[in-house]
């Protein structure tokens, strides 16, 4: 792959690895961001550019990485934003998780400029951008997509182009609806199976093994057993997915239930301080209902 010029605006615990890869794979990147650059970054030959529009004049390709819609919509068409800075034929590429619903606006104001777009939100985590293992969901034109792969490649493994622009965000949100209900699930077995008296690492263990296995299982229900809540995915990030969810299914005239109930956990979550821990730590929730925490005595 030719060496591209590539710019990267949000350099979160998600964004900051992601340009790490792009860089040591020999691109020329021109990076914003909000805050302070983050020390492996800082020491790199990343170019940092004071504002979006800046990078967008700089760099081929755009990439966004920020936490919510509002983020988004002000990083493109606020004040010196990336739309701003566009000439023909550039292409931006939006990583965030939004509403479909604004990313089908803000795809058709880009493609107003003379540019491209893609929404390609991304799962996996902080691990998962660490080791550019994330599974990528992509909304846009195939040959856009064709053209924007090669970079991909560098970040993610699962790579699907699944539809045009907004179908990358709608695929996130399904995403975040099952990772959701999965931990909820693997919280209450664990929160039962501990309250009767069986040790929960060794059905954990044992559940591996079984139908009941999942990725979810494995991760977070060791998170869950060992309390380590520290992110990973913050529950105010998942609170803002299931929003998201929520919303569209309430526009499409679709009930979800049980997203609904996953929610509240949440909520519950943040109402007692939780909104910055990982989301596995959902099982508090349950914990508080039980009275009864995980690896206790009953």
């Amino acid at each position: 792959m030719s060496k591209l010029k590539i710019g990267f605006v949000g350099l979160g615990i998600m964004g900051t690895p992601m340009v790490g890869h792009l860089i040591a794979a020999g691109h020329e990147l021109f990076i914003n961001t909000r805050s302070k650059v983050p020390d492996e970054l800082a020491k790199t030959a990343a170019v940092l550019c004071a504002s979006p529009a800046e990078v967008a004049t700089k760099a081929e390709i755009i990439i966004t990485m920020v936490p919510d819609t509002p983020d988004v919509e002000k990083v493109l068409f606020g004040d010196k934003g990336i739309a701003s800075g566009l000439s023909k034929g550039k292409i931006v590429v939006d990583m965030s998780s939004i509403s479909p619903i604004s990313t089908k606006d803000f795809a058709k104001r880009i493609n107003d400029l003379g540019c491209e777009y893609l929404d390609a939100p991304v799962s996996g985590g902080q691990l998962g951008a660490k080791g550019a293992s994330l599974t990528i969901m992509v909304g846009g034109k195939q040959a856009i997509f064709d053209k924007v792969k090669p970079v991909f490649d560098l970040m993610g493994k699962n790579i699907t182009l699944v539809g045009d622009n907004g179908a990358g965000q709608v695929t996130k949100v399904a995403n975040q609806i099952i990772v959701a209900l999965n931990i909820e699930a693997v919280a209450e077995a664990l929160v039962f199976a501990s309250k009767a008296g069986a040790d929960p690492a060794k059905v954990r263990q044992a559940l591996m093994g079984g139908f009941a296995s999942s990725k979810i299982l494995e991760v977070h229900g060791e998170r869950m057993i060992n309390r380590t809540f520290d992110p990973g995915f913050r529950i105010e990030l998942h609170q803002k997915d299931l929003s998201l969810a929520l919303s569209s299914a309430k526009a499409l005239g679709v009930s979800l239930p049980n997203t609904a109930s996953a929610q509240e956990l949440f909520n519950s979550c943040a109402a007692h301080g939780g909104k910055s821990w990982d989301h596995s730590a959902m099982v508090k929730a349950l914990e508080k209902m039980a009275n009864f925490e995980i690896g206790q005595k009953s």
